[in-house]
């Protein structure tokens, strides 16, 4: 079963926005490009939005999307539409993650990233440090 999911790469400057996942989540106090599961007849922008407010109180906008991809784990599939998004507003406060870090975007393989993170923060990656 392939489990659909959208995250917010939320870039301010020469930073961007990581979000270490709890104990109680599914890989554990991995970090990743916070979002979610994008629901039945919800387009995953759509999803990018609703989920950085409901687990970080945040607004923010897609200004673009990035090649969707899809990563296999031992015991489920996800196929990941990354989306570049800025901040618009709102008192960032944690619901679900443990932590949260705005780290250099050169620094982000550094991290203990969820491995269907990785390819995201590659292309991110080229793209920023290439220009």
């Amino acid at each position: 079963m392939i489990i659909e999911v959208a995250c917010a790469i939320i870039v301010q400057g020469t930073k961007v926005l990581l979000a270490q996942r709890s104990e109680k989540m599914n890989n554990p106090m991995k970090w990743e490009f916070p979002g979610g599961k994008v629901e039945k007849s919800e387009a995953p922008e759509s999803t990018v939005i609703r989920e950085i407010r409901e687990e970080l109180c945040l607004d923010v906008s897609c200004k673009e999307s990035l090649p969707s991809y899809t990563h296999h784990y031992e015991d489920k599939i996800i196929h990941l539409y990354p989306f570049l998004c800025e901040y618009q507003g709102g008192t960032l406060t944690l619901r679900e993650h443990h932590d949260i870090q705005w780290v250099e975007i050169e620094r982000l393989l550094q991290f203990n990233l969820s491995a269907a993170d990785i390819p995201a923060a590659k292309l991110l990656q080229d793209r920023i440090l290439k220009n």
